[in-house]
């Protein structure tokens, strides 16, 4: 276990005063930064709660019984932990579960597994046709030759071009149906025969062609092949599930003192793939962000704003729950309420933050990030400033709400069991998680207390925020884009 038998003289004499008073009384922002050191360092749970969720439930797949199981654990942590205003957010949606899948080329089987979104039901069988990594470019050279031939696509991008970004696999999918696609088939980017799921769909809904991910040594072998037979056929057979299921976020909050009604929502992604248990994408960020809760309500910290914590169910389907949700703020004029989004999706051993291009908060993290490592000189306080989306903060983003993300430097083997077959609790480290709740407790108790925050960008801006950050082709790729 992580644990600091020495506790600086400081802090033992702040938790000594707290246990004489209902509330810590005119703390500076060092010392209360040291209270909540001490109290994750010595008694986080965060680790324990992973361990026995990924042991007890296992995967947590929206619109299961697991997932159903993982819902109610959260609420009865936060419950456990006195957050109030515990509650559920109850949303339906469209879901998607895998059924039976086979792919065989030239009567050969090949390990694979279904890509969300694929079909209910399909067999085809067609030409390969090699497209690299999968970028418009690819499809623009091969344009004329893609009608009804199953692609062979890159995950990742290997061509090492630096003038273009990857696409996301839904994106890359996108391009393959328009272009009149047969199939797809993805190969994975990391070595040891690992499997990779996730949607195939921008939308969340079903897809009309299957798409299929191999293991790299699988597609490199593949794309060897067809350099002597060019002509090589693949047949994609699968059955699949889909149908509108009904989960749940859940929320808690701490309270704020002088704006009450002014809310940081710090969020992340309770539900994960069925390939394995969802340990590091993302249990590491989502049972973080309950001993966080833990950590507030226990020291009964003062913040000027409330904090709102949820967990969103359905994001890998779609960001079905944080859409749901903002959707709903925005119904019933509540989203003005909602002054920043700090979103932890496969967050582990914080290094610094992400101001996600709103360049007014850069020296604000800097300066944050000084006196964080003045508690602790292990934080590096290295921050960022770049703009992205495929998480929970993209609803909020895209209403022009600030929103943030912590810097993770986990091992690098780590981030290639992304949705694969080997992510599982042997990969998380305890440390990688007591870093991730107290570097990101302290930033959020000052984010919680700032003088001033910035404001909602009004339409236009954001639309101009996101074409400065080059997301406009992904997101009119993904049906998102409104301008």
């Amino acid at each position: 276990m992580f644990k600091k038998i020495f506790i600086p003289i400081i802090a033992i004499a702040i938790l000594f005063s707290c246990s004489q008073e209902e509330t810590p009384k005119q703390l500076t922002s060092l010392e209360t930064f040291e209270l909540i050191n001490t109290e994750v360092k010595s008694f986080s749970e965060a680790y324990m709660n992973l361990q026995n969720a990924t042991s007890t439930i296992g995967h947590r797949l929206t619109g299961t019984e697991n997932g159903a199981k993982a819902e109610q654990l959260a609420f009865d942590l936060f419950t456990k932990y006195g957050l109030q205003n515990v509650r559920f957010f109850d949303f339906e949606a469209r879901s998607w579960l895998r059924g039976d899948v086979k792919l065989e080329v030239d009567g050969n089987d090949l390990a694979c597994v279904s890509l969300a979104h694929s079909p209910v039901m399909i067999d085809t069988t067609a030409e390969i046709i090699d497209l690299g990594d999968g970028l418009q470019q690819d499809f623009d050279s091969l344009k004329d030759q893609i009608v009804g031939k199953i692609v062979l696509m890159n995950i990742g991008k290997e061509s090492g071009r630096e003038d273009v970004d990857n696409l996301h696999r839904s994106e890359k999918s996108l391009l393959a149906i328009d272009n009149g696609a047969a199939g797809i088939i993805f190969k994975n980017q990391v070595t040891g025969e690992i499997l990779l799921t996730g949607t195939a769909s921008v939308t969340g809904d079903l897809i009309p062609i299957p798409a299929v991910c191999v293991s790299f040594e699988t597609g490199e072998k593949l794309r060897e092949s067809l350099k002597t037979k060019p002509d090589a056929q693949a047949h994609i057979q699968m059955t699949n599930k889909s149908e509108i299921i009904k989960a749940r976020n859940v929320i808690a909050e701490h309270i704020g003192t002088e704006l009450p009604n002014e809310y940081i929502v710090v969020g992340g992604h309770l539900d994960s793939w069925d390939l394995a248990t969802g340990a590091i994408d993302n249990g590491i960020g989502s049972f973080s962000i309950i001993d966080i809760a833990r950590t507030f309500a226990k020291l009964k910290l003062n913040t000027k704003r409330s904090i709102r914590f949820v967990m969103f169910m359905g994001e890998e389907e779609g960001l079905l729950g944080s859409r749901a949700y903002v959707k709903h703020l925005k119904e019933t004029n509540k989203l003005v309420e909602v002054k920043y989004m700090v979103n932890l999706d496969m967050t582990g051993n914080t290094k610094g933050f992400n101001a996600f291009g709103r360049e007014e908060m850069v020296s604000w993290m800097d300066s944050i990030g000084k006196l964080i490592a003045q508690a602790d000189t292990f934080f590096a306080n290295e921050n960022t400033n770049s703009a992205g989306l495929h998480s929970d903060h993209q609803p909020f983003m895209m209403e022009g709400i600030p929103v943030t993300w912590p810097n993770s430097n986990m091992n690098k083997g780590v981030y290639g069991c992304y949705h694969s077959s080997c992510d599982h609790f042997d990969l998380v480290k305890e440390s990688d998680m007591i870093n991730n709740v107290r570097f990101t407790g302290m930033f959020l108790y000052e984010l919680a207390n700032a003088p001033q925050l910035p404001q909602h960008l009004p339409s236009e801006e954001v639309r101009a925020f996101l074409e400065k950050h080059n997301l406009k082709e992904k997101l009119i790729l993904g049906k998102d884009w409104r301008w």
